[in-house]
């Protein structure tokens, strides 16, 4: 799949409802990255953190008026933080689809630093001191070493930016490839790609990000697929299953289903 997304300014556009010719749609998956070429210019990689938070019990028992109060404290500052070219955050709602995360902020910038006072400040909102952080993933764009032959909308940016589509849903996990993957050939690794692209094709509903952890958390990957059609998503994930590739898989859980909405909707939805 390619690495997409944006400078940090949201793209508003929808996912296509009509499946146009397998070949213009997006490719399932990179898992991969080539090293930068020093004839060109740096390409600008952002930071991405997909952050979850669980309510504790205690705050649903608050009188109402107080937890207005929190909410809209804590909405305030993710508006603060929301900075055309600079830093991005997009929040979803995990309710019903998680027991151990209630929501997810999305945070996509240029810097670790800005993230760390971000995450701050949010923590020190009053609402802050009722919230849990289970899980938390920290990654980087990278260009691909897989499909960079392929036109893709963020060739301009060197392939160095996530350009979220706005798409109703996402599905998010962390993802680790099997160490007998990395000492393939870089020819077949391509030969084993090409299956798994070609199968992303007949998905063009589904746009998949990339992501790329090594080093700088657990993981190797984190991918975050986009769609207004679960039921592709689905589809699409049952047939990579059965692909040659999926035998250098290592782990892809915990898998999160997320509802995109406003921040003050995503708090709202909590109680």
């Amino acid at each position: 799949m390619s690495n997409t997304v944006t400078s940090p300014s949201v793209d508003a556009a929808t996912a296509t409802t009509a499946a146009p010719a397998p070949a213009k749609g997006r490719p399932a998956s990179s898992y991969g990255a080539a090293p930068h070429d020093p004839s060109k210019p740096p390409v600008k990689r952002q930071i991405v953190c997909f952050s979850f938070y669980k309510v504790m019990p205690e705050w649903r028992r608050l009188p109402a008026e107080e937890k207005v109060a929190h909410k809209a404290a804590f909405a305030e500052v993710l508006a603060k933080w929301n900075k055309p070219g600079e830093f991005l955050s997009l929040t979803y709602s995990t309710i019903g689809t998680r027991g151990d995360v209630d929501m997810c902020v999305w945070s996509i910038g240029y810097a670790v630093d800005e993230l760390n006072e971000m995450r701050s400040e949010l923590m020190r909102t009053p609402m802050g001191g009722y919230l849990n952080s289970p899980h938390n993933f920290l990654a980087m764009t990278k260009r691909s070493q897989y499909q960079i032959d392929r036109p893709d909308e963020s060739e301009g940016e060197g392939r160095g930016a996530i350009r979220p589509g706005g798409q109703k849903y996402i599905f998010i996990y962390p993802f680790w490839k099997t160490r007998p993957w990395y000492l393939l050939s870089l020819e077949e690794r391509k030969r084993l790609m090409d299956e798994h692209i070609r199968i992303g094709l007949q998905y063009p509903r589904v746009k998949l990000n990339t992501t790329y952890s090594f080093g700088i958390d657990d993981q190797e990957f984190v991918v975050a697929f986009e769609t207004n059609f679960p039921e592709d998503f689905l589809d699409l994930v049952q047939q990579l299953r059965e692909t040659e590739i999926s035998m250098y898989t290592l782990q892809d859980t915990p898998i999160f289903s997320c509802v995109r909405v406003p921040a003050a909707e995503m708090l709202d939805r909590l109680g």
